[in-house]
């Protein structure tokens, strides 16, 4: 009876460890296009900043 645990376990660890293996090379392909989406984010975010704050400043009357 222990004997078929052991032999359980075992295949259960080698099926487990050769799925996350197989996980991890796309896993660098997400990290990177997650990446620029939000870089591209906080570039359009601080685009809109920088927009609103000019446009107000340029609405200050100096006279």
């Amino acid at each position: 009876m222990i004997t078929n645990i052991r032999a359980i376990w075992g295949m259960a660890r080698v099926m487990l460890h050769s799925r996350l293996e197989r996980s991890e090379a796309g896993s660098v392909v997400e990290k990177v296009i997650l990446t620029a989406i939000f870089a591209a984010l906080a570039l359009a975010v601080g685009a809109i900043i920088v927009a609103k704050v000019t446009a107000k400043a340029n609405s200050i009357n100096l006279n």
